[in-house]
């Protein structure tokens, strides 16, 4: 019985920098539909490891995973970079991969560059799928991340217990919560990973300072598009993925419930289920999202 290709890490010189990825395949990977999945500030991209990459390979698509500029062992770059630096690092790994165009799914961070990369290259996407995006920053968004900067710059690092709290509160569901033992597993789990600190990080929670609103420049994305909004997202609230979904001609908008920042993973087999009937659709042309 043929089984998929073991994942093993690797690393490339793309773009000026090194970028670290995985390049999971399915038994029949020769003709296996490449999807890309590019993450959120501060997060590895074996974060999708834990419930998407499985099912996308079960499915049959090649899976690659990266660690984005910003993020070891990728290059930290920690003098600092701008947004269309990750867009293009992610248009260089899909040319070097050699299997494009490809099915690029994002969530947060990841998202607005996969909404980026549609947008500039085109050429290189044949259909795009956010996760709990958005398209323009708010006041609320604002100064979360100036006081996201101001923690790190300044040295302080939450106790433990309250930096999980916190996190657990802005990106799980009250629904979630709700359960003791729910709340006190996901607990233990977001504070034995730690905060995350590092230059590169650092760099990364640059990007959001005076963010642009490109709500009217994603009216020129024409690939086929799904936005999937999270119910109970505090810290992108659903407004700001609906919003990106009304911008991009023709995009399919769907929204998960009892779900909140980390829908991805909270409600995995509901996004799963998502994101392969998109997939599969336009991955093997038998629908067009955008009814072209």
């Amino acid at each position: 019985m043929s089984r998929p290709t073991p994942a093993r890490p690797t690393t490339a010189q793309l773009n000026g920098i090194t970028i670290s990825y995985t390049d999971a395949r399915p038994a029949a990977g020769a003709s296996a539909p490449l999807v890309v999945m590019v993450m959120g500030t501060g997060s590895p991209g074996r974060v999708w490891h834990a419930n998407q990459q499985p099912a996308l390979l079960k499915a049959g698509f090649r899976v690659v995973t990266f660690d984005n500029r910003g993020v070891a062992p990728s290059s930290e770059c920690a003098e600092g970079f701008a947004l269309a630096d990750m867009v293009a690092d992610t248009a260089a790994l899909i040319e070097h991969l050699g299997a494009g165009p490809a099915l690029v799914v994002g969530t947060s961070l990841g998202a607005r560059i996969t909404q980026e990369l549609a947008l500039a290259r085109p050429d290189l996407v044949r259909g795009v799928a956010m996760l709990g995006t958005y398209g323009r920053s708010t006041p609320m968004l604002e100064a979360f991340s100036v006081g996201e900067r101001a923690l790190y710059d300044r040295g302080i690092e939450l106790p433990t217990e309250y930096y999980a709290a916190v996190t657990a509160h802005m990106n799980l569901s009250p629904h979630t919560l709700a359960n003791d033992r729910d709340a006190r597993d996901w607990l233990d789990i977001i504070g034995f990973g730690g905060q995350s600190r590092s230059p590169g990080i650092r760099a990364q929670l640059g990007l959001h300072e005076r963010e642009e609103d490109r709500l009217a420049a994603y009216r020129g994305i024409t690939v086929p598009a799904m936005v999937v909004g999270f119910a109970d997202d505090r810290t992108l609230p659903v407004h700001l993925a609906r919003e990106v979904a009304e911008a991009i001609p023709g995009a399919r908008y769907e929204e998960v419930e009892r779900a909140g920042h980390f829908g991805y993973l909270e409600r995995p087999d509901a996004v799963n289920g998502l994101l392969l009937d998109f997939l599969r659709s336009v991955g093997t042309g038998a629908v067009d999202q955008r009814g072209q």
